[in-house]
């Protein structure tokens, strides 16, 4: 219990500096702006009428956070707004008298705002300053929406509605935006909401917003906005209901089995109802996830199990809702965990999402929550039974940006297979965290208590953890722990791990180098240390010193020198080829240093490379790691990545020389028509895999998709298996 007294001083200490924090008034508005109702119909083309224009407010003198905070920016932008019933309209004119072309990645929807020049406005329409929205254009009018969530985390696999013209100049481009509201949430009866306008000038290096955001900040951050002032409180929107169904047919063909081409078709629903403009019940009926993209395979040195992060759209909107509760390596509820099924030889394979429901929201400024509940089949040919699958989380606001939430996960079995079920009735887990921001954002942190649930599961079922960071222009101070039981048991979670204490203090200086070449470098050690529950034996400890230096040409260098110390409790092939063991009880230290460079970001050709050199176990490992990427803007690039891992250990246990390859060709024809093709070579399993997917965007949030994928065997060549997609989403408006 003694590990316990350091997080609940850490807790004491974090909540006195909220409250201190907290004394500012929530209505300071420094940066005000009156919005204005439109007195006609606003056309948006792109061209800044100022007979629609005129006469609104124009926001201007943005200032710099990248790479000279606080001071002006080098380029002018000037920002009008608008309302109507329906819509809320932005304007914008982006001066740009640097010469040089514009750095845009490709004309695909939802591009990564900080590698592209861009506009961007920031509304956070609840008085939470943790929960909004982002909505970008780049010169070439490609749009990117995203949920800002967490305070600063911007999520684009977010997809909605709105609508965006913009016209290029010699000095200038002109973006105009008109939002609908029924795409926003909010609510009902708001007087203002948070807005904060940014730019991203990719020629100059800057990064820049009209209300200013520190340097150790993310400029996307909520904790730094204005207020945008509606004239009278917002109205319900309207009823708000769209409906998305899906047809889709596919051929598959299993060349190993030696079986002949598998055919069928499906169709299925989706559907999004807005309760309140800021309650949301999503909808879905025999979902299909063919069309996601593929995984970035990964090498598995590790004892572990590998994360993969969620890509099925339905679980993305407000995935924070139910997603970011503990932390990444104690999940107690991992979405990815719907739709597998295992086999009593503990092969996984696809488990029929029969159908499932969503309510998520806010109730108040001050209350989020969610409820999820899923159903899947009975799988009768790997002798699965079906699954319900419920969550319920709760998120109330304390102070000004922290809140306390919890969770409840339940996994039922509702099918049977044969006499007897192969996996236990049920599973749960009660979850409990306290989430801390302060208002300028130099304090955040989470601090969580878990317990789970399952029949005959005896010992220590609970998990608990503390993270608290102080994030200063000069300093980053980080402290963590973790503690899981031996019976802590999150089925529907991601835990790889149990029965394990975990402390993990981490220092960051940071010096900004007024200098025409270099924008700043910092200084980093880490200690990480894992110990058995009873704290009687130290299981992991690594030891580590990092320095990084930033160009203002985008470029960067890393060096990293780190010692671990590994004792095994379980016998372990560090290859993972099958070969001898390292026996279990025995303990490892070594030594390893490594360099990491990345190029000028900017140019059309641009690059990266890691190496690393050191001890593994008991012998040696050179690893190197490349990234080349050639843009062909604006439609598109050619990437190759590149992973050599070579593995040296004495004799009788295998060395290995293991490569992961994958080149990727990502076209954009227009701002409608994507053609990708992802390429996978895996030597550790044995595989390569292609992935060709084709999309129609041939109306907003409407979409034709063509997917083939192929597995060969490296060595021959020889087809393992096939299949072709077809399907098309469409979306309709109740």
């Amino acid at each position: 219990m003694k590990f316990i007294y350091p997080s609940i001083i850490a807790f004491l200490i974090s909540s006195s500096l909220v409250f201190a924090n907290d004394k500012i008034g929530k209505n300071d508005k420094e940066f005000g702006l009156e919005v204005s109702p439109t007195t006609s119909a606003m056309t948006i083309d792109g061209v800044i009428n100022l007979d629609e224009w005129g006469k609104s407010v124009i926001i201007s003198d943005f200032i710099q956070q990248i790479p000279k905070e606080g001071l002006p920016a080098t380029e002018k932008t000037e920002v009008r707004l608008k309302y109507d019933q329906d819509f809320l309209y932005v304007a914008a004119t982006l001066y740009t008298k640097t010469p040089g072309d514009y750095v845009i990645s490709s004309l695909k929807r939802d591009f990564n705002f900080d590698q592209n020049d861009a506009f961007a406005i920031i509304i956070g329409p609840y008085d939470d300053g943790n929960n909004g929205f982002m909505f970008a254009v780049s010169p070439f009018n490609i749009q990117m929406e995203g949920l800002v969530n967490s305070g600063d985390r911007v999520s684009s696999v977010w997809d909605n509605k709105w609508f965006s013209e913009v016209k290029r100049y010699e000095d200038r481009w002109e973006v105009e935006m008109a939002i609908p509201f029924k795409t926003l949430r909010y609510t009902e009866g708001s007087e203002y909401w948070k807005v904060n306008f940014i730019r991203n000038d990719r020629k100059n290096f800057e990064q820049t917003s009209w209300v200013p955001v520190p340097l150790n900040q993310r400029i996307g951050s909520l904790a730094f906005t204005g207020y945008l002032n509606w004239d009278k409180p917002l109205k319900k929107p309207g009823s708000n209901i769209a409906l998305i169904p899906y047809a889709a047919t596919s051929a598959s063909k299993d060349y190993q089995a030696g079986e002949p081409i598998n055919g069928g078709y499906a169709a299925g629903l989706d559907a999004k109802i807005a309760i309140t403009p800021s309650l949301n019940l999503d909808l879905t009926f025999n979902p299909d996830f063919s069309t996601v993209e593929v995984d970035q395979q990964q090498t598995n040195l590790n004892r572990f199990e590998l994360f993969f992060p969620e890509r099925r759209q339905f679980f993305l909107e407000n995935a924070d809702l139910f997603g970011d509760y503990g932390f990444r390596s104690i999940r107690p509820f991992f979405s990815r965990r719907i739709g597998i099924a295992t086999d009593s030889l503990g092969r996984s394979s696809n488990n029929r999402i029969l159908y499932g429901a969503r309510l998520n929201g806010n109730i108040s400024d001050d209350l989020r929550v969610g409820l999820l509940n899923m159903q899947t089949a009975t799988e009768d040919a790997v002798g699965y039974p079906g699954q319900n699958y419920t969550v319920a989380t709760v998120q109330q606001k304390v102070f000004s940006r922290s809140n306390i939430a919890a969770i409840f996960v339940n996994r039922q079995t509702t099918g049977q297979v044969g006499d007897s079920n192969p996996i236990a009735d049920y599973n749960r887990v009660l979850g409990l965290d306290y989430n801390l921001a302060s208002k300028d954002n130099k304090w955040t942190g989470k601090f969580f208590y878990h317990q789970s649930f399952s029949p005959q599961k005896t010992g220590d079922t609970k998990a608990h953890a503390s993270y608290l960071d102080y994030n200063s222009k000069r300093w980053k101070l980080q402290w963590n722990h973790e503690y899981v039981g031996d019976s802590y048991n999150a089925e529907t979670g991601f835990v790889p791990r149990r029965s394990y204490w975990r402390f993990e203090p981490n220092i960051v200086y940071r010096h900004v180098v007024d200098n025409d070449k270099i924008f700043q470098q910092t200084f980093q050690i880490r200690y990480d240390m894992y110990a058995d529950r009873d704290f009687s034996l130290k299981t992991d400890e690594t030891i580590s010193f990092v320095y990084r230096l930033y160009f203002k040409n985008t470029s960067t260098i890393q060096y990293r020198i780190f010692n671990e110390y590994v004792y095994l409790f379980n016998s372990f092939d560090p290859t993972r080829s099958g070969g001898e063991r390292l026996a279990a009880g025995t303990d490892y230290s070594y030594l390893r240093t490594g360099i990491t460079y990345t190029s000028d970001r900017r140019k059309l050709f641009n690059y990266s490379a890691t190496t690393y050199y050191g001890g593994f176990f008991n012998g040696t490992r050179a690893f190197v790691n490349t990234n080349l990427n050639y843009r062909f803007q604006p439609y598109g690039n050619i990437s190759m990545f590149a992973e050599y891992n070579k593995i040296e250990l004495p004799e009788p246990y295998s060395s290995g020389n293991l490569w992961l390859v994958g080149p990727r060709a990502e076209i954009s024809f227009t701002d409608k028509l994507f053609l990708s093709t992802f390429v996978q070579y895996n030597s550790q399993i044995n595989n390569v895999n292609i992935n060709t997917r084709f999309q129609w965007r041939f109306k907003p949030v409407s979409d034709f998709f063509v997917v083939y994928t192929d597995n060969y065997h490296p060595e021959s060549l020889q087809i393992k298996n096939r299949a072709l997609i077809l399907k098309l989403t469409y979306w309709i408006n109740v």
